[in-house]
């Protein structure tokens, strides 16, 4: 029997930066990063990304605390963030990535952001991307 997994995600992204820079920045080690926009020429842009995540959760997935966790993270440089996001020009966002199981058995998992998440997400003008997708039948 397949389990519902999920993880979430803050990323900064942006054409022509180099994530190397944000990380130096932020003094927060990124979880991946997506240098192509660093060198991409003006005439065809490339986004550029840098994403701080937790672990993929199976079974008892709990969005409100994936997302809770990841806050506490990066709430103590949100002025880093901003600054970074001013100078870069990047675009923050926070995310949600779920396999939702096709068995009868598993519970659908709630999906909602707390108070504090949201207060976060308002300071720095960060928006809410939810990805799902189906699991395959075990």
């Amino acid at each position: 029997m397949a389990s519902n997994t999920a993880r979430a995600y803050f990323m900064l992204a942006g054409y022509h930066f180099n994530p190397d820079d944000v990380t130096r920045l932020l003094d927060i080690e990124p979880t991946k990063i997506d240098a192509s926009g660093a060198t991409s020429g003006l005439d065809k842009p490339v986004l550029s990304s840098w994403e701080l995540s937790t672990e993929t959760v199976s079974d008892d997935v709990d969005v409100y605390k994936l997302t809770d966790t990841l806050i506490k993270q990066i709430e103590p440089v949100k002025d880093k963030i901003l600054q970074v996001c001013k100078s870069h020009n990047l675009s923050p966002r926070i995310g949600v990535v779920m396999v939702l199981s096709v068995d009868k058995g598993e519970s659908e998992p709630e999906v909602g952001f707390g108070g504090r998440t949201i207060r976060f997400l308002a300071d720095i003008g960060a928006f809410i991307n939810v990805d799902y997708r189906l699991s395959e039948r075990v």
